[in-house]
């Protein structure tokens, strides 16, 4: 997971909403046969996690890979050929999805 603080203001390739985070990639990217510069990750349900942890069966990576594909309607191809600094973007973008930022 990407190390993110909720203080430092958002930068400027994450769009957060109460539904969920917009992230520009840096790379062009295909999603279903679709190439965009741009995925919206909606925000997870307790559901979405719970089966995402289930099909991880324990291991971190393969859990959180479940919950982007999920979250984003992409298949693991998908998320396979995106560049690491895309993938990372995701990760950010999910960490504001979920933490809590008025603690």
């Amino acid at each position: 997971m990407t190390n993110v603080s909720l203080t430092d203001p958002l930068p400027a390739w994450l769009s957060l909403t109460d539904e969920g985070v917009t992230v520009t990639l840096v790379h062009k990217a295909s999603f279903n046969g679709v190439v965009v510069d741009k995925v919206t990750m909606r925000a997870p349900s307790v559901k979405d996690v719970m089966a995402a942890k289930a099909a991880g069966g324990g291991d971190y990576e393969k859990m959180e890979m479940n919950m982007f594909c999920s979250l984003l309607e992409a298949t693991e191809a998908d998320l396979l050929t995106l560049k690491y600094k895309d993938y990372k973007r995701l990760s950010a973008g999910y960490f504001r999805l979920v933490e809590e930022d008025d603690v």
